[in-house]
């Protein structure tokens, strides 16, 4: 028989083999992607795309870490927020939600960790140093109150409350020291349309989410007409 004859067999029989092994390894690619799919989903809130708590916590802690004394802890959240879904709506109530993660996201950028803890409350970790902690947080302030227009055109006039804590101030890298101290700035600045930057004392309350009343934080960064 001719020899390239009896190649030809051996040669087609070799390719069967890496084709037939190509199937399940294919198979194996498509389904790691879609578990990776599936877990960065599971680790965003579906209605904003911020982060969850635990996502959000691990690159919280990672940052501080990471960034030190130029880091900071901001907690929002929003006004008056009831008053929205029960007068407009639950569809207005998520329009709102949605728009305060598209403004926090554009505020903090891609390096920040954002998350979504619950309700009408959100956090942000950034690296932010002290020199520009004033005109960054202001920003953040006149954004959190610009008014959201809904997709039927009505317009709902926002707004945020905002509590700060950097590790220069409060004397922690701890996240759950800073993001007490924040809350409980946040708390004694309610409804004042200005960012309140926590000290020391704000990481001692005895309150959870810092609802407790008589404290007071360093109010700053009225918002601007």
């Amino acid at each position: 028989m001719d020899p390239v004859l009896r190649v030809q067999p051996r040669f087609g029989q070799h390719a069967l083999l890496l084709t037939t092994a190509a199937v399940p390894l294919t198979g194996w690619a498509m389904h790691a992607w879609m578990l990776h799919r599936q877990l960065a989903a599971s680790q965003r809130d579906p209605l904003t795309g911020l982060l969850r708590r635990n996502a959000y916590t691990a690159r919280a802690r990672h940052i501080l870490r990471r960034h030190s004394q130029d880091a900071c802890v901001v907690l929002v959240d929003q006004d008056h927020f009831k008053d929205v879904n029960d007068s407009m709506g639950h569809a207005a109530g998520d329009a709102v939600l949605q728009a305060t993660a598209a403004r926090l996201t554009a505020w903090a950028g891609r390096h920040a960790s954002i998350g979504r803890l619950g309700g009408d409350e959100f956090a942000v970790v950034l690296e932010l140093s002290p020199i520009h902690r004033e005109v960054r947080l202001a920003q953040l302030v006149r954004m959190l109150h610009t008014p959201v227009t809904l997709y039927d055109g009505r317009v709902i006039d926002v707004a945020a409350s905002v509590g700060a804590a950097a590790p220069d101030r409060v004397g922690t890298h701890e996240l759950t020291q800073l993001q007490r101290a924040a809350d409980t700035a946040l708390y004694a600045g309610k409804h004042s349309g200005r960012a309140h930057l926590a000290e020391s004392v704000h990481t001692t309350v005895p309150s959870i989410n810092g609802r407790r009343e008589g404290r007071t934080g360093t109010a700053l960064w009225g918002r601007a007409a």
